[in-house]
């Protein structure tokens, strides 16, 4: 189980930060991949966390696969998410100040599957986003995208 805290002075304070990565996979339709994360219900792009021995990039890749079935290659840095604000508690005691770096990237094959960390997975029309139940974070890092901007965000 986990509890996501953003901006709450209640939130619990961090032990620990762990590298991470998520991913923007959009289709031809310029729709965005989204996940329903069986540990929160809520919506989010793929991600997880780093593992020793990988590039960051290589993390981004492997999640897409565990969590959507597809097969992407990395086009660029979306943006560092780094808020001290974003703490994540788990059920085990461990508690992460967010660290995750969001990568836009481009489909090369694979077929749509769900993992065990999810319930559901769909392909989410931009206008849509506003109605998901979904992390503030996430929320930001898919508006960053969509701003289409020069360089990625830093924050």
């Amino acid at each position: 189980m986990r509890t996501d805290y953003y901006n709450d002075p209640d939130a619990p304070r961090p032990n620990s930060v762990v590298p991470s990565a998520s991913a923007i996979v959009t289709d031809e339709l310029g729709r965005i991949l989204l996940i329903r994360r069986r540990d929160n219900e809520l919506w989010a792009l793929p991600g997880g966390g780093h593992d020793i021995g990988e590039t960051i990039e290589q993390t981004a890749i492997r999640e897409v696969k565990e969590e959507t079935g597809l097969d992407v290659e990395i086009v660029a840095l979306s943006g560092i998410y780094t808020d001290p604000a974003h703490v994540v508690a788990f059920s085990d005691g461990e508690v992460r100040q967010q660290f995750s770096l969001c990568f836009t990237t481009r489909q090369t094959g694979g077929t749509l599957a769900i993992d065990h960390e999810s319930t559901d997975i769909a392909w989410t029309s931009p206008d849509d986003i506003a109605t998901l139940n979904m992390h503030p974070s996430m929320r930001l890092r898919i508006s960053h995208y969509l701003e289409a901007r020069m360089s990625p965000y830093l924050g």
